[in-house]
């Protein structure tokens, strides 16, 4: 039996079952590094020692009985920005290289009393500043379909251990697109959930007003399974919304619902595994299919939206307006926030810190200078600009306006479709040091998702075929505040259309990868 073919519910599955045991999962997916990591470098940090400790922990508690989990004995990678207590969280930068926080961050705990097992940290852009995980301190990393082409960013590391089968699942953060981007680029599903819907408590702050965690896996069902489980309403982050609650007549047109009823959806995530998209309405923003798009990529998303339509949903063009305001007011305001977040890191309480400096404010300047990369750099200095006195009404103000007429743009498209279908990236993978060289066009690569994150919408990424080099297309289905279960309804439904694409170019099968 090849474990590391299964998905995380497959595996989860087998274990209960007590036809794999835990550290036979564990000991495969540590297997499967050994065999592929040198080559796609998907991890920062690989915990054995701690993993096959835990392994044996709940290997104990499904035998007795008391964890019944689906994702029980299950391995799992983290991405590197989010605390992880006792275990290096770098956000795979310099000035974080021997960080071990002293507590673990929420939806990362969530896992652990779901019983998960964390096998290891993944590799990022630093601070989540980039789309193609090549900013990251301590090298690129590289996409298993192909590697000599990027997985995306940030959560380039999830999304390529997932693919390169290292780890059945992973969790991703998305502040721009950085789940949904490198889920296309993988070949894997990711989704990005509504804003506040996870906790963000002990996930290290890129823009607090546009970070979210997410799930990444190899299925619609895995990522469903996991959405449940490390969401919740948790008083420690301020931002965190209980979507238990019943919607009063304030705030139920903002988010397209009827006053006083409940939540539509909760949750209740897996409820929304369904093959059923008859009479659902599918908006094709043209704005999103223009010039700029891949014809292969358009191509195969097209088809998809016609095999939705096959099985009953009804799909039209519309316009979506303001898209092209979306990435300076992204840039904007996450650069603004970043500046901000940023300046704890400063070599004073935890970090390193530079090791000759004359007084506190050279000390300052030379641990900042030597621990953050060029790419952190620019977008600090940019926030600062942006927020500085003579500037902040021109550009941040101006920003935040912009971001509630793109939100208020969402909501009258919602008002007529139930989900949104657009490209998750204007082309497939690009060849690595393309993006990193122009700056601008790795900016412009977000086109297609940051608006989400600016409205804090839920999206998800799924594949829907391969372009004539064999690196996968993936398509993103966007839905309004708090219904996941619609644009879950829609994968799914598609999902059941095709198989499941394995890599091979890493040596999937053991042999070895090309360079």
């Amino acid at each position: 039996m090849d474990i590391t073919s299964l998905t995380a519910v497959e595996l989860g599955k087998k274990i209960r079952a007590k036809e794999i045991s835990v550290a036979e999962a564990v000991k495969a997916s540590f297997d499967q590094i050994e065999r592929v990591e040198r080559d796609v470098h998907s991890f920062v940090t690989i915990d054995k020692e701690g993993a096959f400790k835990r392994a044996g922990e709940i290997q104990k508690q499904i035998d007795d009985g008391s964890l019944q989990s689906p994702l029980a004995g299950v391995p799992v990678a983290v991405k590197d920005n989010m605390c992880t207590k006792d275990m290096l969280t770098t956000c795979s930068s310099k000035i974080l290289q021997n960080f071990k926080p002293a507590y673990t961050a929420e939806a990362v705990r969530n896992l652990e009393k779901a019983g998960a097992v964390i096998i290891g940290k993944t590799n990022m852009d630093e601070f989540a500043m980039g789309s193609t995980t090549e900013t990251s301190y301590f090298g690129a990393t590289r996409n298993p379909w192909n590697l000599g082409h990027v997985p995306g960013g940030s959560s380039g590391g999830s999304c390529a251990a997932v693919a390169a089968e290292e780890s059945p699942y992973a969790l991703g953060s998305d502040t721009g697109g950085s789940i949904r981007q490198p889920s296309a680029f993988c070949g894997v599903v990711g989704i990005k959930p509504t804003y506040g819907t996870v906790s963000r408590y002990g996930l290290i702050a890129y823009g607090s007003s546009l970070d979210q965690i997410g799930p990444v896996a190899k299925d619609v069902t895995d990522c469903a399974v996991i959405l449940e489980v490390i969401a919740g309403h948790d008083p420690k982050d301020s931002t965190s919304i209980d979507r238990n609650i019943y919607i009063h007549s304030a705030s139920a047109e903002t988010n397209g619902l009827k006053a006083g009823s409940p939540n539509l959806a909760g949750y209740d995530f897996t409820g929304a595994l369904k093959e059923d998209v008859a009479g659902m309405r599918i908006g094709i923003p043209r704005d999103y299919f223009g010039e700029g798009l891949d014809a292969e990529v358009k191509e195969k998303i097209l088809a998809a939206v016609r095999e939705l339509e096959v099985r009953g949903a009804v799909a039209e063009e519309f316009d979506l307006s303001l898209v092209q305001y979306a990435i300076p007011a992204y840039y904007v305001i996450a650069s603004a926030e970043a500046s901000s977040n940023l300046a704890r890191f400063d070599g004073v309480k935890y970090g390193c810190r530079t090791e000759e400096y004359e007084g506190l404010h050279n000390m300052y300047k030379k641990t900042r200078s030597e621990g953050f990369g060029e790419e952190v750099k620019r977008r600090i200095m940019l926030g600062s600009f942006v927020l500085s006195s003579g500037y902040y009404d021109a550009y941040y103000l101006k920003a935040l306006r912009t971001k509630a007429l793109i939100k208020q743009a969402f909501d009258q498209a919602f008002a007529k479709y139930d989900v949104i279908i657009a490209p998750a990236a204007p082309t497939t993978a690009p060849e690595l040091g393309k993006s990193l060289s122009d700056p601008m066009k790795m900016y412009l690569s977000d086109i297609y998702t940051i608006s989400v994150n600016l409205a804090g919408l839920p999206g998800i990424s799924i594949p829907v075929g391969r372009d004539s080099k064999g690196l996968p297309v993936g398509m993103q289905i966007i839905g309004n505040c708090f219904e996941e279960h619609k644009i879950i309804r829609a994968a799914y439904t598609l999902e059941q259309t095709r198989s499941y694409e394995r890599p091979e170019s890493a040596g999937m099968r053991g042999e070895g990868g090309d360079r």
